[in-house]
């Protein structure tokens, strides 16, 4: 059983800050689970670099599932060693934990679909609540297994190549997750994405992935994307750069962060500008191709002028609902939020929360509210949910002289 965790801020002492520290960016998360995946169905020895001497909760995620369909991972200072399995050879009733990770979950349920296997991927209650309507259409229409029984999903193949119609405004993980698999498959196959179309840089970031491992796949014209069939993934070697979606928070910190690539492909990478414009005023900011900074914009907006968020409907089928969760959170601030279906509005000013903070147990709201938290002092409960996706967050905080104490509880 996990333990629930504790930090306690102390208000900042109001001395000299002197220069501002450097802090090097976290490996990106949501490019290392796409270049181990695309390693994991390589046949022969890949090695993926700068996956983290300590990855985070949903890559061991992906590596277990990896290891469930047949491949070997063995991890050491922070680099990967990945040989291959075959997703056609899927042994017979493998069951895939995806713990807590919803691009893991959708990352692998189209190969898992390849072999005519039974195969089960488990997952926490919040996990396999989220939407997976995309794929059970599809499953539906070809007439495969796809039961949902409490904490688990079953499927059971052979996909098919052909025509996939997918609407353009859900989550991008459906996409990436056809994507891993349909290159594999006899005859090519065909995404159209119905507009609008969302989290488009999530996409390109596959597509980099696949490539890097020898698999081609490209955009036809804005919404339609071909998939040549009959390909293989080739082992290759491949380092994950830096995180933007993590840095974010260090950004919003006022923190100098380095091995950040500014043309990387990541869709985060626009915190330094967003950032930026809530810092001179309460500026429009649409969040559809970068719900993951959703939080911490909201925090940063709450620290300064205010700001009105479009493109958040998808905020809410997260690891909580974060658009819920980060208002309950800021009024504790004393911070006025208004939410509708697609839309969030944040008044501008803080002050220090006499309430303990909840997580929500979503890591995200928790690095959120230790951006406040360091400007007003204070405690969050369920701070354990950032070991999620960055389990050295507060540890790197600590080293920046933030004054913080860690507390498991009993």
């Amino acid at each position: 059983m996990k333990k629930s965790c504790i930090v306690r801020f102390s208000p900042p002492s109001g001395g000299a800050s002197g220069a501002v520290p450097a802090v090097k960016a976290p490996p990106s998360k949501s490019m290392a689970h796409r270049l181990m995946i695309c390693a994991g169905f390589a046949e022969g020895e890949s090695v993926v670099r700068n996956v983290g001497t300590a990855p985070s909760e949903d890559l061991l995620a992906t590596m277990d599932c990896l290891k469930a369909l047949g491949a070997s991972v063995e991890l050491q200072d922070g680099k990967a060693r990945i040989r291959g399995a075959d997703p056609f050879l899927t042994p017979e009733g493998a069951v895939l934990p995806c713990r807590e990770c919803g691009s893991t979950l959708r990352f692998f349920i189209p190969p898992a679909l390849l072999g005519g296997r039974d195969v089960t991927l488990t997952g926490s209650e919040r996990l396999l609540e989220r939407p997976l309507s995309v794929y059970e259409t599809i499953c539906g229409e070809q007439g495969l297994l796809f039961r949902r029984a409490g904490n688990s999903l079953s499927v059971r193949g052979p996909l098919k190549s052909g025509e996939f119609r997918i609407p353009g405004n859900i989550s991008s993980q459906f996409v990436s997750g056809l994507l891993f698999a349909l290159p594999l498959l006899k005859g090519d196959s065909t995404i159209r994405l119905l507009p609008p179309v969302e989290s488009r840089p999530y996409i390109g970031m596959t597509l980099a992935a696949m490539k890097r491992f020898g698999v081609k796949a490209e955009w036809k014209d804005e919404e339609t994307i071909l998939v040549p069939g009959d390909q293989k993934y080739l082992p290759a070697e491949a380092a994950v750069e830096g995180d933007w979606s993590n840095a974010a928070f260090l950004l919003a910190m006022g923190l100098q962060v380095e091995g950040l690539d500014p043309g990387s492909l990541q869709g985060d990478r626009r915190a330094v500008e967003l950032l930026e414009r809530l810092r001179e005023g309460a500026a429009d900011t649409d969040l559809s191709d970068c719900p993951d900074l959703g939080p911490v914009l909201f925090a940063f907006a709450a620290a300064h002028h205010g700001g009105r968020f479009t493109g958040t409907k998808r905020l809410k089928d997260k690891e909580s609902d974060r658009v819920a969760s980060m208002a309950e959170e800021l009024r504790k601030f004393g911070v006025k939020i208004t939410a509708s279906e697609n839309e969030v509005t944040v008044s501008g000013g803080i002050k220090p929360p006499r309430e303990v903070l909840d997580g929500h147990g979503d890591h995200r709201v928790v690095m959120a509210l230790a951006v406040l938290l360091r400007m007003t002092g204070g405690t969050i409960a369920g701070a354990e949910a950032v070991r999620k996706s960055w389990p050295g967050f507060f540890e790197t905080l600590k080293n920046t002289g933030t004054d913080l104490i860690w507390e498991e509880e009993l």
